[in-house]
């Protein structure tokens, strides 16, 4: 029928090189990492992460005959991401080689950001576990492999181990020195008992967790299967029902004496575990990163492609306007997160946690909007990825946590305020007007100002990235709006000065 004729839509988004992207391949470009972007790139691979978040995993706390077993079911496409995943050693914390696990990590999250979760907390737990060096001996070559064996056995009897991290309680929240699950010492280890309010990835072959041990909070390794085979008493209560990320399992677990090795020295549970929750951060910030650029993509696509009142959307100036400012916004956020990956600053790590994470669902939300009415519809991806984009502002410590972070960062280690004004001073006249106007700010901060303070921290540091590792075009049109006070409030209203066809040039899929 004449009316059913389908013109003026957009063809799908497929085909292409994820990783043919300027910022990051300013920082990384080889092959293993264009052979990983094709894969994401491509039909199949986008349809495994649809099919991972159509059912959510389900928990079966018992069998057909009653006995008590914990386990989650999970979609087969999860285990086919989860599987391509360790294959390419996103998992694996190898000394020296994080800025080329960071590329990976940030292409492949824009298939399905889900089973980015207990992929980032393996790749975290080994350098906390390496306070145990007896313990690292024996786990750290399984965290490491680049083999996915997934089912509940005794850890040391696999070819490959993912690893979970458990704190949050339901008293405590972020203030994980609340915790009130006890730890009792035992033969050759100790006792846990307790209740876990948050457990991502409750099928992971061992957890690090917190807990109440005679000397104070203590890190411990806390095995799913016994050294014998048997399980430990580690049971899953339910699996939260939440807003996105529907394709990872998150649950609730109790604690009913489960067996447990200690990590570090009694008392010192925050200090050992800090490490891994700095890593996991920095994935939050890879993860938001990668979600800007695949809403980016989306959108440039489609405004390439669709036509409204005569003419490409993308030839229209309000919507090039639009789609420079979102290129800006991700092309910043991928610059610093490789630099992050590739330095590990705790001060930079912890600003830029804070910003780049509060600016994914605002991204997420006007990329969206870019694809009009379509985008609102399921079958885009778009909402899947607006549902996705507030949880790396929460995850690992939300906005005020980070914030916070940042202010503790700077009273205790002065020398990091040192790193980081070395690193952003002298790269632009509009950077050392925003470093003047921070005055005193850098060494005494009210609580109450802490997110001004940390926002205008990250601009300056993102714009003088940008200016050292990026293209000329975003890094002035980055530092005329954001630093220069030339923008309005939404995105779409950079200056007119903006060399709008280099940016979006740099944005458009080539297909």
């Amino acid at each position: 029928m004449a009316t059913h004729e389908v013109t003026n839509q957009v063809p799908p988004l497929s085909g292409h090189d994820v990783a043919d992207d300027p910022a990051l391949l300013s920082w990384v470009d080889d092959a293993e990492l264009h052979a990983l972007g094709k894969l994401a790139g491509s039909h199949e691979w986008q349809e495994h992460g649809r099919l991972a978040n159509t059912r959510p995993p389900v928990l079966h706390t018992h069998d057909r005959f009653g006995n008590r077993i914990d386990e989650v079911e999970f979609h087969p496409a999860w285990h086919e991401l989860m599987n391509v995943a360790v294959t390419h050693g996103l998992h694996a914390y190898v000394d020296g080689g994080h800025l080329d696990r960071a590329a990976k990590f940030y292409v492949w999250s824009q298939v399905e950001a889900g089973h980015g979760c207990p992929i980032s907390m393996t790749y975290a737990s080994v350098p906390a576990l390496r306070v145990a060096p007896e313990l690292a001996g024996s786990y750290e070559p399984l965290l490491t492999a680049r083999n996915y064996d997934f089912g509940l056995r005794a850890p040391l009897s696999k070819q490959g181990l993912i690893a979970g991290m458990s704190m949050t309680e339901k008293q405590g929240g972020s203030d994980v020195r609340a915790n009130t699950t006890t730890a009792r010492p035992v033969a050759d280890g100790y006792v846990l008992t307790g209740h876990k309010w948050f457990t991502s990835a409750p099928m992971s072959d061992v957890f690090l967790t917190l807990a109440q041990a005679p000397g104070g909070l203590t890190c411990f390794l806390v095995p799913r299967v016994l050294p014998d085979g048997t399980r430990n008493r580690f049971f899953l209560q339910r699996l939260k029902d939440k807003l996105g990320n529907k394709s990872n399992a998150s649950a609730e677990i109790e604690y009913d004496e489960a067996f447990a090795w200690r990590v570090g020295d009694e008392g010192r549970g925050v200090r050992t575990i800090i490490e891994m929750v700095n890593m996991t951060r920095l994935d939050c910030v890879l993860g938001t990163a990668a979600g800007m650029r695949l809403g980016l993509r989306q959108a440039a696509h489609h405004a390439a492609h669709r036509k409204a009142f005569g003419s490409y959307l993308i030839d229209q100036p309000a919507m090039r306007n639009v789609l420079a400012d979102l290129a800006i916004e991700s092309e910043a956020a991928t610059t610093t997160a490789m630099w992050l990956a590739a330095n590990r600053p705790r001060l930079g790590l912890a600003i830029t946690k804070y910003w780049v994470c509060k600016r994914g669902p605002v991204h997420a939300a006007e990329a969206l909007e870019c694809l009009g009415g379509n985008g609102y519809i399921e079958d885009s991806g778009m909402p899947r990825l607006f549902r996705e984009s507030p949880l790396m502002s929460i995850w690992e410590g939300s906005g005020n946590v980070a914030a916070l972070d940042v202010l503790r960062a700077m009273q205790k280690e002065p020398e990091s305020v040192q790193e980081f004004l070395a690193e952003v001073s002298g790269v632009d006249r509009r950077i050392d007007t925003a470093l003047n106007e921070l005055g005193t700010a850098l060494s005494d901060v009210d609580q109450s100002q802490a997110r001004r303070v940390v926002e205008k921290m990250a601009l300056i540091l993102q714009g003088a990235l940008l200016v050292k590792h990026g293209h000329p075009a975003v890094a002035d049109a980055f530092l005329s709006s954001r630093l220069g006070g030339d923008w309005g409030v939404a995105f779409g209203t950079l200056p007119r000065s903006t060399d709008f066809a280099s940016i979006i040039d740099r944005a458009v899929p080539k297909l």
